[in-house]
């Protein structure tokens, strides 16, 4: 069956018979692409204002960290509210309003006087906004592909590390020629181009023909099936009042057998007309809970809540540690940049091992999070610039391979499946909002105890660990759950069997002789 898409206008749904694995989806892809690098490219690059707001707020560490935990707290709290709009109004009104919130909240902050006003502008009116952007895209892009998800999702990302490499150098030059102010309201008003990638998020509708082909062979089988019980069974009460009654088609006056065949395509024609015509449609669930019912999709949040403490943080305090141990601005800046560029062969080359098949992806995003543990520790054994740098190198390759692959995941059997993606995701960054509130201002708290950036890899480090332990507990908490599901249906059947009477066929045949007998008798 050709995989065919029936577009109507730019406003309707394309409708497939199955997952496209391409299509519409590359045209996706790209926007999800750019809307990665104006988002969480933004957010990974805000290090290089930490500086400049402590300098012009005369605040500390942990309260200028507080910026981006409250944007990434509300990024992933919002998130079961961006699913409900999505599957309301569709992904592509809520991106391109989540576009417009940013580059106000953006081009606000660039005014802001006091600390507390940029909690408010990026905080909260650009995490909003930042929420409202990247859960549509990546959902609806999931739904594009099937058997490409994960690569094609992986080099997506990307964008992010290509928004670091390129951001940080620029927007560091940048101020050096404007002031800081300025810079961030060039960055809001560029970030108007989530905008134009909304306009371009075509929903999508996988509806199988399948269902409505298999409905006139079903018919078939069974008239045949009762043509045959005509010739074996005579109904009871058609003797008893001496008219013959046969619920075979065939007996019918004036329907023959070839008359019924005629029928047969006309009747595959309609019903195919109503299942694709059909206005009434089953609603849709706004937010599904039911997979915090999913043990496996538990532990699964649970490494995203911790691990999430080991993604922010070391972007943001990278170039602070690295102006600590005497390195130049600039030269810091490199650093964040070759992390970066890292993450972009993290991400592919993780998006290339998981579109093997078979294989189990759970296990190998376990590989890559313990070895993403270890680079975090190895942060503070560094104390010049090469070690850092080849710290930051293999820490942004294993990042760029757990990064780019923890939501799709979402996707695989394993953890909630394609049907459930939506609700799951939000959910999941949902449950990841704890996190992303605590961890910043947490790594600046121990900064400003210990007086040392360190300090701040090891608290990643150690959440790192912890979500490894869950993540390890995924698949079996899933088997466990699933041949908990296959003894009940065994069980079910067994007991449904055993309501059936055994004597059941002789209680029919003995009333069918008594009547035979009868009859011959008044005859």
């Amino acid at each position: 069956m050709t995989v065919k898409a029936i577009k109507m206008s730019c406003a309707t749904p394309n409708v497939y018979t199955k997952v496209p694995d391409g299509g519409w989806g590359w045209t996706v892809a790209f926007a999800f692409f750019v809307v990665e690098a104006l988002t969480y490219g933004i957010i990974k690059s805000f290090g290089v204002f930490f500086n400049d707001l402590m300098e012009s707020f005369d605040e500390t560490n942990s309260r200028i960290s507080w910026i981006i935990s409250i944007c990434v707290f509300v990024l992933t709290f919002t998130a079961p509210l961006s699913t409900v709009l999505s599957n309301r109004f569709g992904h592509r009104l809520v991106v391109m309003t989540g576009g417009i919130l940013i580059c106000i909240g953006m081009v606000t902050a660039s005014f802001a006087r006091t600390v507390v006003e940029m909690y408010i502008t990026i905080g909260l009116i650009s995490g909003l906004g930042y929420c409202m952007s990247f859960l549509p895209t990546v959902t609806i892009l999931s739904q594009y592909f099937d058997k490409r998800r994960s690569l094609v999702t992986a080099v997506a990302s990307t964008g992010e590390c290509f928004a670091v490499f390129s951001f940080a150098p620029a927007i560091t030059s940048l101020k050096e020629q404007i002031g800081w102010r300025y810079s961030l309201m060039i960055v809001g008003m560029l970030q108007l181009g989530i905008v134009i990638c909304g306009s371009l998020l075509q929903p999508i509708i996988i509806k199988a023909q399948e269902v409505a082909e298999v409905l006139p062979t079903e018919e078939q089988t069974e008239t045949k099936y009762m043509l045959e019980n005509e010739q074996t069974r005579t109904s009871i009460d058609s003797i008893d009042s001496g008219v013959e009654v046969s619920t075979s088609p065939s007996s019918v006056p004036g329907n023959t057998q070839a008359e019924q065949k005629s029928e047969e395509p006309k009747e595959s024609v309609e019903m195919l007309g109503e299942a694709s015509n059909s206005p009434k449609e089953p609603k849709i669930q706004l937010l599904d809970f039911s997979v915090m019912k999913d043990h496996g999709f538990i532990c699964y949040a649970l490494f995203g809540l911790f691990a999430t403490l080991g993604f922010f943080a070391p972007s943001l305090y990278i170039i602070p540690l690295s102006i600590s141990l005497g390195i130049d601005k600039d030269r810091s800046a490199y650093i964040l940049s070759a992390m970066a560029i890292a993450e972009v062969f993290g991400r592919i080359s993780a998006g290339w091992v998981l579109n093997k098949k078979p294989i189990r992806k759970i296990y190998i995003e376990l590989i890559c999070v313990i070895l993403l543990s270890v680079a975090l520790f190895a942060f503070p054994l560094a104390y010049e610039f090469w070690g850092l740098m080849i710290c930051s190198i293999f820490f942004g390759f294993m990042l760029g391979t757990v990064a780019g692959t923890h939501i799709p995941m979402l996707a695989e059997d394993d953890v909630a499946g394609i049907d459930r993606m939506s609700s799951a995701v939000g959910v999941y960054v949902f449950i990841q909002s704890l996190s992303g509130l605590a961890g910043p201002p947490l790594a600046g708290v121990l900064v400003d105890m210990t007086q040392n950036y360190g300090s701040a890899f090891y608290s990643c480090a150690s959440g790192m660990v912890l979500g490894a332990v869950f993540l390890s507990l995924v698949r079996p908490c899933k088997t466990v759950l699933c041949q908990g599901r296959k003894q009940d249906l065994e069980g079910n059947a067994a007991e449904a069997l055993q309501d059936i009477p055994e004597d059941f066929i002789e209680m029919d045949l003995g009333k069918t002789d008594d009547s035979v007998r009868s009859f011959d008798s008044m005859a």
